[in-house]
């Protein structure tokens, strides 16, 4: 089993970040099995800006995926799936 770690840094509750996490979540469910599972964790930076600094995010919404190594960045309200898919490296068979 493969667990992947997405982490959404959004900028308060903007129209781009509740598109953002409304599609990281539509993409979730539609490409987890039974081998591959996709934890979420949504993060406001304005709530915890040491993760935003940490993380050195420059533009929200970004997700994250943490693992599996290596980490890979999308900016956007990740509306493109395909370009999605593709810049996390989730593959779908």
């Amino acid at each position: 089993m493969t667990k992947h770690l997405l982490r959404l840094y959004i900028a308060g509750r903007t129209p781009a970040a509740d598109r953002a996490v409304h599609n990281l979540e539509q993409l979730a469910v539609e490409v987890a099995t039974a081998d591959l599972v996709i934890q979420i964790e949504v993060i406001d930076i304005l709530e915890r800006p040491q993760l935003a600094e940490d993380e050195r995010i420059l533009a929200t919404p970004v997700v994250i995926k943490q693992l599996p190594p290596p980490i890979r960045r999308v900016v956007g309200d990740l509306s493109e799936r395909e370009k999605v898919l593709i810049g996390l490296d989730l593959r779908v068979d």
